[in-house]
């Protein structure tokens, strides 16, 4: 069976997701499933000068950065101008990654001028007429080396991958990062930590936590098959969402008390009333935890 042939391309980007790919345990392995044309970080069979000049064959692109029209060069060419002719070639185009998905943190810089691949923010770029029913979305600051494993194997293998309205696959980014969540008791019965790194607590009143209404599996699918930002004690960040980075991240915006945005998939009035219910309960080995691990 012919390998799909794999083209790696970057545009403004901090090699983050690249980076965070190469500590998957598994990373050759799964690269074997495929004729790896170039990757700007891996010796490959072909260098960048070459891929802009050949116009070489491609079944999956894969795009890392955000995106300038004009003002981006590679080897003296729109970088624009050679995604464009790979993206009419390939026949699944993946954004690796917040900043070539929606324009990330590159985006603060020039809000204007720079965007994702498809998507600035959540507008649709031109390039989402031209390529959506090519497009993978794989949000993220960085991506989780198993989700861009997740979905390279299931195109090796000719798998469909089940997709929400901005492409992301379901099986990723159909729960929040609240999902299984070590803290979510303490969520539950509005128990709060009082600061970052402490092992008892839920952080989403007083720390800002944006893991009830951020898509993403991080708390499924562990880093480093051990952990994650709320295992750890620091808060989500709602890095796999469009309009990421947040101001203010580390305060939950309320109003008389109440969340300004309510948790994915939770009417307010339902909130409220679990809310008021939670608060007339004093658990006592809650408080005892906090006290021990606060004090």
């Amino acid at each position: 069976m012919k390998k799909p042939k794999l083209l790696w391309l970057q545009s403004i980007t901090c090699n983050g997701n690249a980076h965070s790919f190469f500590n998957h345990p598994e990373l050759f392995s799964i690269l074997s499933h495929f004729e790896l044309l170039y990757h700007p970080l891996l010796d490959t069979e072909y260098i960048l000068e070459e891929v802009i000049k050949t116009q070489l064959a491609c079944d999956v692109l894969i795009l890392e950065g955000s995106f300038r029209e004009k003002g981006m060069l590679k080897g003296g060419v729109e970088l624009s101008t050679v995604v464009e002719v790979y993206a009419q070639k390939a026949k699944h185009i993946i954004t690796a990654g917040t900043c070539a998905t929606f324009g990330g943190v590159f985006k603060e810089a020039d809000p204007k001028n720079i965007t994702g691949f498809a998507f600035d923010i959540k507008e649709k770029t031109k390039r989402h007429e031209l390529y959506f029913s090519k497009l993978i979305s794989l949000p993220g600051c960085p991506i989780h080396p198993k989700w861009l494993s997740f979905v390279l194997l299931m195109l090796a293998k000719e798998k469909d991958i089940v997709l929400d309205d901005m492409f992301r696959p379901q099986e990723l980014y159909g729960i929040t990062v609240h999902t299984g969540c070590s803290r979510n008791e303490y969520f539950e019965w509005k128990v709060d930590t009082k600061g970052f790194g402490l092992k008892e607590g839920c952080l989403f009143y007083e720390q800002g936590c944006q893991g009830p209404h951020t898509r993403g599996s991080c708390n499924k699918i562990l880093w480093n098959d051990a952990s994650s930002k709320t295992i750890v004690g620091t808060p989500c960040f709602g890095c796999t969402e469009p309009d990421f980075p947040k101001t203010a991240l580390y305060m939950t915006q309320t109003n008389m008390g109440i969340p300004t945005t309510m948790p994915l998939g939770v009417p307010k009035r339902a909130y409220l009333t679990a809310t008021g219910i939670a608060k007339s309960f004093k658990i006592k080995r809650f408080e005892e935890r906090i006290i021990k691990y606060d004090g």
